[in-house]
Parts: structure tokens; C-alpha cells; sequence
């Protein structure tokens, strides 16, 4: 899941709408899966459907996920298939196992080093209950023993078997941005080509503001104990893309005078010790954004940038050395026309 930006992305989302006086944009916003939500769009003057009829179509969708996929709560469908213990074939919504394959090819793109069945891993280190404590060698090879999305297989499209028992999937790091493009399309439904979805930080956007503006989101400095915007992205053509960035910069635990990145790498079992802490990704898709700017933030500039030129990814990663900000962008985002990336 990405974990940068957020605050800073929702405020200058709210100051490009305050500043534009645009009555024609319509705004839709509250609270889902455990964060905000904001949309903005244009109406068409066509619809029949009114602001009210559009908020409860968006509410019932975001209801229908969290049911669906949260990992949250014991009675939705993705943790009633965890429950399950056992290694014979297993009936899963068509939903769930469409993430899984969607993951599943970013799993092998980052060598692994991506994978949803990552999250005991999580609570052994003790991120769930924010308690750092590094596992020893013994326990975490015992954790390593469980999970693997290799263990995973895909019979079918309603169909999953797990060759571990155990073996649990959590959909954190890629089910934002599948909920951005299912909210997307409940706007489209209704006819809103013009609009910025928003949910928890991670967006996309299509078309321009009612004036003829391009939307613009701030790209917040990656820094622990700063609220500073490092760059502008204006979305100058207007065609259908998603912003999704990830970051360590505000959530690690330092330890005996050690840093640990709550970002763990599957493969290791540990917190990566690289030096970047952003990565930002442009794609049209926010459900394949969301997976790929957490395997890129886990593998880190240096290995992450040969795979991001390799799948033609526009992805910008930011390292650390010292109190310096060092960038580096793929091919594909030098090349980028749609959005440019501009100094605040």
C-alpha cells in the first residue's frame, strides 16, 4: 500500500478547488477502508442523476469492497478464505483471485521481492502493535516457512489451493488503488469524464478542471520532520492516469542506534536497507500502481530502476545520502508528455 503524500496530496487537492471558484465542480468525500476519501469531478450537464444518487452509489461500492477485501474485519470474503486451513482447492471471489493474478506478475517482475503473503512477517517484527522487535534468526525462518506467494495457486477464476495451510493473503498494497479504479468507474457510469479520485493519497485523474486547467497534485519532500512540498504534478493532457507513491520516511523504528524501514523484503524476511525513501509511479492503472510503487520502494533505486526501465514503468525514486535528496527517474518517465513533474 502506498504510505506517502496522503495529507499532503488531500490539502492541495483542496486548495486547487478552493482557489479555482469553479461552481461547476461537484465534490464528493469521507471516510472508508480506514482513510479519507475525496472526489472531485464535473457533472455533465446530461445526467439525470444528481449528487446524491452519485455519493450513495460511491458508498455502496467502497461498503462492497471493504466486505469484500479488508483484511480488517473477520467477516469479509479475502479473511473467511484465510480461516480456511487446509490445502484442498478453495472457492474464491473472482475479485480476490483477480488481484492475486494481477500481484502475482509483479511478484515475479521484482524477484520476489513483492508479495501479498507477506504480513506475518509484519507481526513478527512487531509492526502491527508499533512494538519493534527483531525476531530471532530461528523464528524468523519459521515465518519464512509460511509464506510465499509461489504457495499460492491459481486453479481457476473462482478457485484458489494453498500448499501451506497457513498460508494468509493480505490485499493492503494493492487494494487502494483497485478501489481508486472501481470508485473511477462508478463515476463514469454516470457520465463524469472530468474528475480527480482520491482515496487515502493514492489518485487518479482524467480530463481537466471545467476552466480548461490541468489538475494539480503536490508531491510532498521526503523528509521525517518536514510538511514541505517537493514538486508539482501537473497532469498537462489530461488522459486518464494514476499517481501512486510509497515512502519509508515516516514510518521505521530506530533501534540501537539503527534504523528499521517498516518495508520488508519477501525474499529476506527483514526491513530493506536501502537509501530510498520515495518512490512515485505514473500508470493509467491505479490497481497496477498501487502493487508496483510498493515492489519498487522494496527493491530501491539501484536495483529498482533497471526493472522499472524493463516494464516501461514511469517511476521517480528518491534516495537519501545525508541530508541530500538524490532523484532518479526511468526512461519512461523522462519520456513522460502526459505529466510533468515541476519544482513548487
Amino acid at each position: 500500500m502506498s504510505l506517502m503524500y496522503r495529507s499532503l496530496i488531500g490539502a492541495l487537492c483542496a486548495l486547487t478547488i478552493a482557489c479555482s471558484k469553479t461552481p461547476e465542480l461537484s465534490k464528493i468525500s469521507g471516510y472508508a477502508q480506514g482513510t479519507t476519501y475525496n472526489l472531485t469531478f464535473q457533472l455533465p450537464a446530461t445526467t439525470t442523476a444528481d449528487i446524491a444518487t452519485i455519493e450513495k452509489a460511491v458508498s455502496d461500492e467502497l461498503e462492497r469492497m471493504d466486505l469484500a477485501l479488508s483484511n480488517y474485519r473477520d467477516d469479509s470474503k479475502i479473511e473467511v478464505f484465510n480461516a480456511q486451513q487446509t490445502t484442498d482447492v478453495l472457492e474464491a471471489d473472482a475479485e480476490l483471485v483477480s488481484l492475486v493474478e494481477t500481484a502475482r506478475v509483479i511478484h515475479r517482475a521484482s524477484h520476489g521481492c513483492y508479495d501479498l503473503t507477506i504480513k506475518p512477517l509484519f507481526d513478527l517484527w512487531g509492526f502491527k502493535k508499533d512494538e519493534f522487535t527483531p525476531p530471532s534468526d530461528a523464528a524468523l525462518a519459521e515465518t519464512m516457512a509460511i509464506i510465499g506467494l509461489d504457495n499460492l495457486e491459481t486453479v481457476d477464476t473462482t478457485h484458489l489451493r494453498k500448499k501451506i495451510p497457513t498460508l494468509r493473503i493480505d490485499v493492503s498494497s494493492i487494494g487502494q488503488g483497485y478501489a481508486v479504479g472501481q470508485i473511477v468507474k462508478v463515476l463514469e457510469q454516470y457520465g463524469v469524464e472530468n474528475y480527480l479520485v482520491e482515496i487515502g493519497g493514492e489518485l487518479k485523474i482524467n480530463g481537466k478542471k471545467p476552466n480548461g486547467e490541468p489538475w494539480k497534485i503536490a508531491m510532498e519532500k521526503p523528509l521525517p520532520n518536514e510538511r514541505k512540498m517537493h514538486k508539482i504534478a501537473s497532469f498537462d493532457s489530461g488522459a486518464p492516469m494514476a499517481l501512486m507513491a510509497s515512502g519509508t520516511y515516516r514510518h521505521y523504528f530506530d533501534s540501537n542506534g539503527k534504523r528499521y524501514s517498516h518495508i520488508l523484503d519477501a525474499r529476506t524476511g527483514k526491513p530493506v536497507e536501502h537509501n530510498t525513501v520515495s518512490v512515485a509511479i505514473l500508470h493509467p492503472d491505479p490497481t497496477i500502481a498501487d502493487a508496483w510503487s510498493t515492489a519498487l520502494l522494496c527493491m530501491g533505486s539501484s536495483e529498482g530502476l533497471k526493472v522499472a526501465n524493463d516494464n516501461n514503468l514511469a517511476v521517480l525514486f528518491i534516495d537519501q545520502q545525508g541530508d541530500e535528496l538524490i532523484e532518479s527517474q526511468s526512461q519512461a518517465m523522462n519520456d513522460m508528455k502526459d505529466v510533468s513533474l515541476k519544482q513548487p
